[in-house]
């Protein structure tokens, strides 16, 4: 693991695996470089992965909450981009991640060599941020990790089935740390201040489709899991209409997110990959 230095003097935290084009994989809102792990394992025979923690997150320091916010965030992602030399880059980007590709889509399009986003599209869901809001900034509920992992199939289902238990295990680690004979989680719990202005009902979400439009002529990669309540069946639709080219998989037994070591996943990364070469 290595650090970048954000220009509020933040150390952010990445990780670079392996050799070829650049993937920077950017994670969801909550989680962090570690739900890469299986991007790593297929990947890195053939690209420089390159994971990164979002301020707040993971090993990233924590800040000002008021900067958790997505724009700050694409910038973080330039700062890194500068600070390895790297003019373009295929950006992998999960929930909150393919958000921070969309608004880098305005801000420096020239660095985006192409995009897969992983259960996220320009329009998200209000059931699924009501869903977040539950959950975002509470302690965990489970004393142990064993015991967070043994609770996820239930709590993941109808959206998630037939996944291997280790699977489990992997997700309770990487979300949380043993600390004190307790579990906490890997992220600032100001988090959930910071953006609840946005989740609330009554918040007007912008447009995002002219972000999306803007990444003509960049090959694109779009993982939806079929139970996701974070990315519609309409809005995957909408995105599959106004970019017919695009690799395209659909996950069943899978929701928000797809844990990316799914073999229709690894081919939608894997074909993007191949047109942005």
């Amino acid at each position: 693991m290595e650090f970048v230095t954000a220009a509020d003097g933040l150390r952010l935290a990445y990780d670079v695996t392996g050799e070829g084009q650049p993937l920077l994989c950017l994670p969801g809102l909550t989680r962090n470089m570690d739900d890469f792990e299986p991007v790593v394992d297929a990947f890195a025979g053939r690209a420089q992965v390159i994971r990164m923690d979002f301020r707040g997150r993971g090993a990233s320091d924590w800040g000002d909450p008021a900067t958790y916010q997505i724009p700050q965030e694409a910038a973080d992602v330039l700062t890194l981009l500068d600070h390895m030399g790297l003019d373009r880059v295929t950006i992998l980007g999960t929930s909150r991640g393919g958000l921070v590709a969309l608004v880098l889509a305005a801000m420096a399009r020239p660095r985006i060599a192409g995009v897969v986003f992983n259960d996220i599209g320009p329009v998200v869901s209000p059931e699924g941020l009501a869903y977040i809001m539950e959950y975002l900034g509470r302690p965990p509920r489970f004393k142990t990790l064993e015991e967070a992992a043994a609770s996820f199939p239930r709590h993941y289902a109808p959206a998630f089935r037939d996944v291997p238990e280790a699977n489990w295990a992997a997700l309770a680690r990487r979300i949380y740390r043993q600390e004190d004979g307790r579990l906490v989680n890997r992220y600032d719990p100001a988090l959930r201040d910071a953006v609840a202005p946005a989740f609330a009902p009554e918040a007007q979400a912008p447009d995002l489709w002219p972000l999306f439009d803007a990444l003509a002529g960049a090959p694109l990669g779009l993982i939806r899991g079929a139970g996701s309540n974070i990315l519609s069946a309409d809005t995957a639709a909408e995105m599959r209409r106004r970019r017919p080219d695009m690799a395209h998989a659909e996950l069943p037994d899978r929701g928000h997110v797809p844990f990316l070591d799914e073999a229709p996943a690894i081919r939608v990364i894997a074909t993007v990959l191949d047109q942005t070469q």
